[in-house]
Order: structure tokens, then sequence, then C-alpha cells
């Protein structure tokens, strides 16, 4: 899996998924729209946790900062 995601953009991928995850559960919760806002939380959770984003590989989008030492 090639990882495309840096760690500021996981960091505010977290951080997105937390609003949404509280704005459905607390804020709009038994209703539809609170289901969807978390249920859409996991998108952006999943490709933090992961460091992977499908959208990003599509569209030619790198924010992980290049390995300045390889190893061979």
């Amino acid at each position: 899996m090639f990882n495309n995601v840096g760690a500021l953009d996981r960091v505010i991928r977290l951080i997105l998924a937390g609003v949404l995850l509280y704005l459905g559960l607390n804020i709009y919760a038994s209703s539809a729209l609170g289901i969807g806002l978390a249920i859409a939380a996991l998108i952006p959770a999943l490709t933090a946790i992961l460091g992977s984003c499908t959208l990003y590989g599509l569209l030619g989008i790198n924010t992980q900062k290049p390995n300045r030492n390889p190893q061979s």
C-alpha cells in the first residue's frame, strides 16, 4: 500500500472525523443526518489511520515528506 498522506494531513483528518462523529452522535442524534455524519466520519478516520487516500492517488497528490535516508 502506498502511503500518500502526511503527518499534518493525518491530524487534520482525525480532527475532522472527531467533529463529524461528535455532530452525528450528540448534536443530531436520533436523526438520519446524525447517522449519516457518524458514518461519514469513518472515511477521514480510516484514511488518517491507514495513511493512504485513494482520491489523492487518483489526483497524483502526495503530502507525505520524502524519505531522506533510503536504505539500500
